[in-house]
């Protein structure tokens, strides 16, 4: 395992989908700013901020293709949103235009999303467990 204070930023944070900073959104488990970003206690906690980011862009915005949810997400005045969509929709085995059910659909895309915030392969640094967790908090919780 790598030491953590040379893993990316998100992964030090406990927040591999780099979720910026806002005063006015506290979420579970969050314990301050780098700065910048979010801070979460667990990795499970900055994985459910996502995956809740992720289910409201589809029931409040109505945001159902990889194209829709990363524009947002990621918008191209910090990111390169093309590569970002291609990547996210490659390893989730659909077009940047297809219809998902996020919820559906949560694992790949938490998985990608954690690959391109922190580079190849750090989605693996953490376990089916993890993710599971993340997601049914996400899924069972406000």
């Amino acid at each position: 395992m790598i030491e953590k204070t040379k893993a990316p930023r998100g992964i030090r944070n406990n927040n591999p989908g780099n979720i910026e900073f806002n005063a006015r959104v506290q979420w579970q488990g969050q314990t301050g700013t780098d700065g910048r970003f979010a801070t979460f206690t667990r990795p499970e906690d900055g994985l459910r901020a996502v995956a809740k980011v992720l289910l409201n862009y589809q029931r409040k915005h109505g945001l159902n293709t990889v194209r829709e949810l990363l524009t947002r997400y990621a918008p191209a005045f910090e990111n390169d949103t093309g590569s970002y969509i291609d990547h996210v929709a490659a390893r989730i085995g659909v077009t940047p235009d297809t219809s998902i059910d996020v919820a559906a659909n949560l694992e790949p895309l938490l998985r990608a999303i954690v690959a391109h915030e922190n580079g190849h392969g750090w989605d693996g640094h953490y376990s089916m467990e993890t993710y599971h967790a993340a997601i049914q908090r996400a899924v069972g919780a406000a």
